[in-house]
């Protein structure tokens, strides 16, 4: 098994190299026409991407009359790693130039074990995919965790719910046991990432991809970029204060939306509603499974069960209230929510939080605002991931 670090020469290539993974196979013409270059220069560019490895023939286009054009693909050894970190969960994705999955595993795992038993695990998943013969060659590898990151330095800074990673070097670990060069960013953003390659923002240069999972946390994308602020805890939205005397959140304030609103709130509103009896259906739950979780609120509501479907609309309204604010500051194209239990609370939630987001923000704001579930599911953080390397990989050298 072996790593691989060949990179463009030029901006020339760097262009080809991107729009061959955003849009697919193209023709040498179409090629030319969209990087401006003249078809002798474009030729000697391909021929020397073709060189590197980087890019291939995929045949002739169907004949129009007269000669058929050649098309270029990305090279189909090129493979890029996708890691995504949850608080209770590891994904493993290898991705081909075009970041479409080849294969993908994943096994649940408490990000509170600390880095070295979680990088092993994601190790040990990726291990498994190469020798079944998804990647001999490995270019690039991103990798999101559930906390602020330093993304310059590659290492996570006091993130609340991951107990000994503070300052851990992962991308130089990660880099060095795997021999390829490595980027480490928040799994929101990442997800964001994943959204705007294959979801629902595909066209859209400014929006906001939220994640509900055992936390709260929001991707911004700006023309294009994920933007990460100064040290990188841009759209924190978790910890912003949503109530002066609510309970106390993970990162030591209280009233955070995060602590009143995510999964690990939800389950403890949850289980507080079943021992009190106060919803049959989840004291059932709790006595059948000896716990319950947002997805058990979830189901509940589905049930139409009272308390489950009010839990669902107090949180939704909770969310939306903090993003009708940030509608007004930043004015995106479009909202995406995403993360595992916003899926699972499904259609019912969106509606909750669409209501305080019309209703609150100004209307030229919201007048042409789509505010989505992200269709993704799984895929949106592994393919970020994959994205975000590929970015780095598809640039010129520093030392160019």
């Amino acid at each position: 098994m072996r790593t691989m670090t060949t990179r463009p020469e030029n901006r020339h290539q760097v262009r080809l190299l991107r729009l061959l993974r955003d849009e697919g196979p193209i023709s040498r013409a179409e090629l030319a026409e969209a990087v401006a270059l003249s078809r002798s220069k474009l030729a000697v560019e391909l021929d020397r991407l073709t060189e590197l490895g980087l890019v291939e023939s995929a045949g002739q286009a169907a004949s129009r009359g007269g000669r058929r054009a050649a098309i270029m693909k990305l090279g189909s050894g090129l493979r890029f790693v996708g890691i995504d970190i949850g608080a209770t969960s590891v994904d493993v994705a290898i991705t081909d130039g075009e970041l479409k999955v080849v294969s993908r595993a994943g096994e649940p795992a408490d990000v509170r074990q600390g880095p070295d038993v979680v990088l092993g695990i994601a190790l040990d998943l990726l291990a498994k995919l190469r020798a079944e013969g998804s990647a001999v060659d490995i270019h690039g590898v991103g990798v999101g965790v559930p906390g602020p990151v330093s993304f310059k330095d590659g290492i996570p800074v006091a993130p609340p719910i991951m107990p000994g990673w503070d300052g851990y070097q992962v991308r130089s670990v990660l880099s060095q046991h795997l021999g390829a060069p490595v980027l480490v960013d928040n799994d929101v953003n990442i997800m964001a990432l994943g959204e705007m390659h294959a979801g629902l923002s595909r066209t859209v240069d400014d929006f906001m991809f939220v994640k509900v999972g055992t936390g709260v946390g929001c991707g911004i994308v700006v023309d294009g970029s994920v933007y990460r602020g100064q040290s990188g805890s841009a759209g924190d939205i978790g910890h912003i204060r949503v109530e002066d005397d609510g309970p106390v959140c993970v990162c030591g304030n209280v009233g955070c939306l995060e602590s009143l609103f995510s999964g690990a709130a939800l389950a403890r509103e949850a289980r507080a509603a079943a021992r009190s009896g106060r919803s049959e259906f989840l004291r059932a739950r709790l006595e059948q499974a000896g716990d319950v979780t947002a997805a058990d609120v979830s189901e509940a509501a589905s049930s139409a069960d009272p308390v489950a479907i009010e839990l669902v609309r107090t949180g939704g309204r909770r969310l939306g209230a903090v993003l009708a604010g940030l509608v007004n500051f930043f004015n995106p194209g479009l909202i995406a929510i995403g993360g595992e239990v916003a899926a699972g609370l499904g259609h019912p939630f969106l509606a909750e939080v669409r209501s305080v987001v019309y209703r609150r923000s100004l209307p030229l704001a919201t007048g042409n605002l789509p505010i989505v579930l992200s269709e993704m599911g799984r895929d949106a953080g592994v393919v970020g991931a994959a994205r975000m390397i590929s970015d780095s990989v598809f640039t010129i050298p520093d030392s160019a």
